[in-house]
């Protein structure tokens, strides 16, 4: 007996492959570089989108730069607030569409997955185009070769993602630490200067063409609104935290309002403040770089690390759509092999999914981000209008203590994102958000489709039904054969456990070789019968089908076991003939019968 000692069961180690264990999943800071730099890079041109919006009524209209940016800011925070109560009460994932499957029914579910569907495949389509046009600006022998540029940046973050979400996580941290400090550097050196250190950039005229009215606040408000976008992944990525799930996505959704808030707020008064106005070559943040830290290093070096952040921005896709599609399969709204998940765990198919399509829009588009910019907030304000009202019908059921608070800030929400998407859409829809009007509707068609399928194969096969018992019949397994050899009596021996009557078929065309081939069987004498099917044509697939149709015709339960040779290297597998390959092919295609193959390895 011992003392002082615990006992401690004797287990086998087994060394975890990457990605496996819970240490293999986010923590919050984690959580904040994967799934988070999507938001917090739009910083790079959400406020540029207010300005390019009101310089039409003139400099004078930048003034209202802050403003506008004070009313997104407390969206953000209505936004933040209600995606925290969507992690605690969907800890599953999948954000506006786990929402509306709840609380508002099939029709707007199907709406929130395509909406989700597409601002993921946007994000990451956008991001990519961006990154490389930052870095053309810099770099401008690259200008011509920003498709290449972007088709290497997502197979470079496939390859990553396909080795776990939490590797892509470390990849991460330390660009978005970096992004993080570069912003909240300008914001602080900028505010400490009495004016900006230098200015960058050509002037360009300003030309009047509107008046600063409510409907031009309006559109900038929702320009604007573009620095929302990736701000809802989080709570669609919950599956991918660390135990305690919900609380720790919790504090790294709050963690991101706080940062982005911040960041956004300081950027506007830093543009208010030094009337900063778009300049030919340069972008409304590279002047903020300027003017803080002057055009030595360390504005190339801040221009650099804003071109990583957005090229890495497209990670948060990465971390939230594979989650939502392997929900979408469970609800057998996708094919179900999106939700099988590999030992990493990763659902590749879903990873894989987002490369593609994003990979064919860069290829569509030319990586020319202005001609997906329209597309790129309304089905991010589609999914945030939805989340918003199913999380108002969830409160208005349940009824918990201050449920009517709740309820009041999520519909006050819901409007204020309403109206952006509304506003967005009317204003953008002839410069290409009508492909969105398009795309989202078929989406929604193909999830109903499948389901649809899925739904009559359960009620073909009598899923959750009482099936008839079971009937045992004769059992015979057919064993193609060519020959005496070990090959055939390892086929034979197998066949023998497997049914209570075995029979060897044998294709032959050479009168002569299959008397010799009777004469060797009859010497070995295996204790199975052999029947040899003629074939004038020397085909041997047709034959051994046309037998095995016959005898299904008699009411046995037929199985074919189809012996294979496989060589040790997989450079000789092209030297084996595929009869048996076509074989099984063949009857799985014309019969029901159970097809097995055996293989027999090789030394070679």
């Amino acid at each position: 007996m011992t003392f002082g000692l615990a006992r401690r069961e004797l287990r086998p180690r087994v060394p975890l492959r990457p990605g496996e264990g819970d240490k293999q999943h986010l923590t919050s800071i984690e959580g904040l570089a994967a799934l988070s730099l999507d938001a917090l890079s739009s910083v790079a041109y959400g406020p540029e989108a207010i300005v390019l919006v009101l310089i039409a009524a003139g400099s004078g209209a930048l003034s209202a730069t802050l403003p506008v940016t004070l009313v997104i800011a407390g969206l953000l925070a209505v936004l933040v607030v209600s995606y925290g109560q969507v992690i605690a009460v969907h800890p599953d994932g999948g954000g506006a569409y786990a929402v509306a499957k709840k609380d508002l029914g099939q029709g707007i579910s199907l709406l929130a997955a395509a909406s989700l569907v597409v601002d993921y495949v946007l994000t990451v389509a956008v991001s990519l185009a961006a990154g490389a046009a930052s870095l053309a600006s810099s770099y401008p022998s690259l200008a011509p070769h920003l498709l290449p540029v972007c088709l290497l940046g997502l197979a470079v973050l496939t390859a990553v993602n396909l080795r776990g979400v939490a590797e892509s996580a470390r990849v991460l941290m330390l660009p978005t630490a970096l992004f993080i400090a570069s912003v909240l550097g300008i914001i602080v050196f900028g505010l400490v200067r009495s004016h900006p250190v230098a200015v960058v950039g050509t002037a360009q005229p300003v030309h009047i063409t509107e008046s600063l009215g409510l409907l031009l606040l309006l559109k900038a408000f929702s320009a604007g609104c573009s620095s929302l976008t990736g701000v809802e992944a989080i709570a669609n990525g919950v599956p991918a935290f660390r135990d305690p799930r919900v609380r720790r996505a919790q504090r790294t959704e709050l963690m991101l309002g706080g940062l982005l808030a911040l960041m956004l707020v300081g950027l506007a008064v830093l543009i208010r403040r030094d009337h900063v106005a778009p300049r030919g070559d340069v972008t409304v943040l590279a002047q903020l770089t300027a003017g803080s830290f002057g055009t030595g290093w360390p504005y190339d070096a801040t221009n650099l690390v804003v071109t990583l952040a957005l090229a890495l921005a497209a990670n948060t896709s990465f971390g939230g759509l594979p989650v939502l599609m392997s929900l979408l399969a469970r609800d057998h709204r996708l094919p179900h092999l999106f939700g099988l998940r590999t030992e990493r765990p990763v659902y590749r198919w879903g990873v894989g999914a987002l490369a593609l399509l994003a990979a064919l829009l860069l290829i569509a588009v030319d990586a020319d981000t202005h001609r997906m910019l329209p597309l790129f907030a309304i089905g991010v304000f589609i999914g945030f209008t939805i989340s918003q009202i199913g999380l108002v019908r969830h409160w208005r059921g349940e009824r918990p203590r201050g449920w009517r608070q709740r309820a009041t800030l999520n519909g006050f929400g819901a409007v204020l994102t309403a109206i952006a998407a509304v506003v967005l859409l009317a204003d953008k829809f002839l410069a290409g958000a009508w492909v969105v009007v398009v795309t989202v509707p078929l989406l929604m068609l193909l999830f109903a489709r499948i389901q649809r399928y899925y739904t009559e194969v359960g009620k073909e096969l009598g899923l959750g039904e009482v099936p008839p018992p079971v009937r045992r019949t004769v059992s015979l397994v057919i064993v193609p054969v060519g020959e005496v050899s070990r090959l055939t009596q390892q086929a034979l021996t197998a066949a023998l456990n497997l049914g209570t009557a075995v029979v060897a078929v044998a294709v032959q065309g050479d009168p002569d070789k299959a008397r010799a081939l009777r004469e060797s069987w009859d010497r070995w004498n295996p204790g199975v019968r052999l029947d040899i099917v003629e074939s004038p044509h020397r085909s041997l697939v047709q034959p051994i089908v046309s037998y095995v149709e016959r005898e299904v015709a008699k009411g046995q339960h037929v199985s074919v076991l189809i012996p294979e040779v496989v060589p040790r290297h997989r450079r000789y597998q092209i030297l084996q003939n595929q009869r048996g390959l076509l074989l099984a092919s063949a009857l799985r295609a014309r019969t029901d019968v159970v097809v097995c193959t055996i293989p027999y390895r090789l030394s070679l």
